[in-house]
């Protein structure tokens, strides 16, 4: 791995400290493309997943967010493109369809649902 996390000290509570892992959108998409097809995976399970792989307690859920919506607008311009679903980042495996998030997203839900139930069917 080229890429060194950046982990910054940060108040936990009236008296705590925690390190909070602030991850590069390279950590974010990784994690996306590991997560299984057709099955939607909570942001919070990626941002345990990214802490416990670099050693912190914490990974910053606004920076995750952050670089999943650009994610997905690079992702989806490159499928409106005609890229094949294949070789983009699945950002729809992050986002529930229900969630405000996704309709703030590009493609919105029904992408979102469409995206998820076609990896689904594949065998």
């Amino acid at each position: 791995m080229s890429e060194i996390p950046t982990i910054k000290p940060r108040r936990k509570g009236r008296s705590g400290m925690q390190s909070m892992l602030i991850p590069s959108e390279q950590m974010v998409a990784e994690q996306i493309r590991s997560a299984p097809e057709g099955v939607f995976t909570e942001a919070s399970l990626v941002r345990r997943r990214l802490a416990a792989k670099y050693g912190a307690d914490a990974c910053c859920p606004v920076t995750v967010q952050r670089h999943l919506r650009a994610i997905a607008e690079f992702s989806f311009s490159a499928l409106e493109k005609g890229e094949p679903a294949s070789t983009v980042t699945p950002y729809w495996r992050m986002v529930d369809p229900a969630s405000l998030l996704a309709k703030r997203l590009a493609g919105g839900p029904d992408f979102i649902r469409q995206q998820l139930a076609a990896e689904r069917r594949e065998p």
